[in-house]
């Protein structure tokens, strides 16, 4: 399977934003993808967080949701983006994947950001600890989990004791000193102790770093992109993570479990 992910900058026009969706889709398709996968807040974005937000959530099966479903028919392949979704009187943080058929699995996010002087939990929902997203393309088992969470390598654990080979990221990773270290490193390290792929899609400048990439069960780098918006594809096989593995069965010999706090 060829997976791609794909950075822009979203706004407060969701029409706007799903335009690009299109046009980047349609472009990772050009490219061979099968699967695509956009950042957290594609549907609607804002430098600064506010009641704005929830004003402008939509249901799962709004008309947003519609939008990137009529793309994902019309260019033939899978997407995953971020959905700002409706909650009351907060909203929800939400990676959706969806092809021609529908909505194939949602994923809230859990750990939300308040870090770095940012308060994500005055404004979001946090998502239900429920059993990992996992859904299937062209015989490749992918999960679902969200930016700040990668800081969390329970999450992505998780993820794998599902079964994936794949962990697809929707972030919007905030700019500021050693941030795109921290983004590089997390990410390669939750495909290096999981044995399985992460592809993670960032928003670019001026509101997140950009520096979407793809990476191996090895933690070999496939794909990255700058800061700038654009595509980048690579190869995921469900083999490779399965002789990785067999190879180093860190995940067979490990002598903890996670359990949700609750």
């Amino acid at each position: 399977m060829q997976v791609a992910v794909a950075q822009f900058a979203p706004g407060s026009d969701p029409e706007a934003n799903a335009a690009a969706v299109r046009r980047l889709a349609t472009e990772a398709r050009q490219q061979g993808a099968d699967l695509v996968a956009f950042p957290e807040y594609s549907s609607y974005f804002e430098p600064r967080m506010g009641p704005r937000f929830a004003e402008h959530a939509e249901d799962l099966d709004g008309p947003f949701t519609a939008a990137v479903r009529a793309v994902a028919a019309g260019v033939g392949l899978t997407v995953v983006f971020g959905l700002v979704e409706r909650a009351g009187e907060r909203f929800r943080n939400a990676a959706v994947a969806v092809d021609a058929r529908g909505v194939l699995a949602v994923y809230r996010k859990t750990h939300l950001y308040d870090a770095f002087g940012a308060r994500e939990s005055d404004w979001v929902e946090p998502g239900p600890l429920d059993e990992p997203a996992v859904f299937e393309v062209g015989g490749v088992r992918i999960g679902l989990q969200t930016c700040y969470d990668v800081r969390f390598p329970e999450v992505t654990r998780r993820i794998a004791d599902a079964g994936a080979d794949l962990v697809v990221m929707p972030a919007d990773w905030v700019p500021g000193p050693r941030k795109v270290a921290h983004w590089r490193t997390l990410v390669t390290a939750r495909a290096i102790e999981n044995t399985l792929y992460v592809a993670a899609a960032g928003q670019v400048p001026p509101g997140g770093v950009g520096t979407s990439l793809i990476v191996d069960p090895r933690g070999d780098l496939l794909a990255e992109l700058g800061d700038e918006p654009g595509v980048a594809v690579a190869r995921v096989d469900a083999q490779l993570v399965a002789e990785v593995r067999r190879v180093n069965p860190a995940l067979a010999l490990r002598r903890y479990t996670v359990v949700p706090r609750g």
